[in-house]
């Protein structure tokens, strides 16, 4: 039997098909107070846009909030970079590649894209409040692939 012949301009135009009926249903608003938090390997967080949550308009970006309690820390992770922080309340310090960086709310800390990525952890200084803050970076999983040229662990 005869191998079909595969039309790839056509199967452009079915992606693009399924791509807008995935639209026509996808959040254009998500509301933290409907997500749950999620306690891993890394800490507790909440994840608003994530390669793996489809049904969002947007796939572009990876955003998350994590808490870190009272004079606690999270997990360790090596990544690529490109990976932004807001600090929404608390204070503390980054751990990023060997050097401390300390930051409280209304601070931004801001990783480079390295061409042997970053080692970090962050750490929460304060006996008794909690550290909040919201992280985004582009979605590259989905371009590059998870290593993302560097490897991604956690450490």
């Amino acid at each position: 039997m005869a191998k079909k012949k595969t039309d790839l301009l056509e199967e452009i135009f079915r992606m693009r098909d399924e791509w807008r009926e995935q639209m026509s249903e996808a959040l254009t608003l998500v509301k933290g107070k409907d997500l749950p938090w999620e306690n891993n390997r890394h800490g507790r967080m909440k994840w608003y846009l994530h390669p793996a949550l489809t049904d969002r308009a947007m796939r572009s970006l990876v955003v998350f909030v994590q808490e870190i309690p009272p004079l606690s820390h999270t997990g360790k992770q090596r990544l690529q970079g490109g990976l932004v922080h807001y600090i929404l309340e608390g204070r503390g310090y980054t751990v990023l590649n060997g050097v401390k960086h300390e930051w409280e709310a209304g601070d931004c800390v801001v990783f480079p894209i390295l061409p042997n990525g970053v080692e970090y952890q962050h750490f929460n200084s304060d006996p008794e409040r909690v550290v909040r803050f919201i992280a985004a970076q582009p979605n590259l999983f989905d371009l590059v692939g998870v290593d993302m040229g560097c490897g991604f662990e956690q450490l």
